[in-house]
């Protein structure tokens, strides 16, 4: 008997979620979060539903905040290793600013024409 390719995708994919279905209904039950705490009837069941939704939220916005404060302090640290970074390229541009500029000096003196002291040998030489 042949079975397509559909029909084993279909056989192997509800093989394997099956079992994981069951976990999660099983799982369910166990874990905490926000009853709906209305239904029960007696005070003390009310009560303890309310309690235990009190716990819950403490515990979740407890994790939350530690959470955001890593987040907060891993972005602290990448900010000052940025900071630095910055100021190294800073420096730099900094410094090829000035090495530029020396050589804009160093060509305006090699261009300039000689110095008046070229003068003084001519009439010399006029003299003679």
């Amino acid at each position: 008997m042949k079975i397509s390719t559909l029909g084993r995708v279909a056989l192997v994919t509800s093989g394997v979620l099956a079992p994981c279905a069951m976990i999660s209904a099983a799982r369910a039950q166990d874990v905490p979060g926000i009853e709906i705490c209305t239904a029960e009837k007696t005070m003390e069941r009310r009560t303890s539903c309310l309690q235990s939704n009190v716990d819950f939220l403490q515990k979740t916005i407890t994790r939350l905040g530690a959470d955001q404060q890593q987040r907060l302090d891993a972005a602290n640290r990448q900010i000052e290793g940025l900071k630095g970074t910055v100021a190294g390229l800073q420096k730099m541009v900094d410094d090829l600013r000035a090495a530029q500029k020396k050589a804009m000096e160093d060509q305006k003196k090699a261009d300039a024409p000689p110095a008046r002291n070229n003068a003084a040998p001519a009439a010399q030489d006029a003299k003679k």
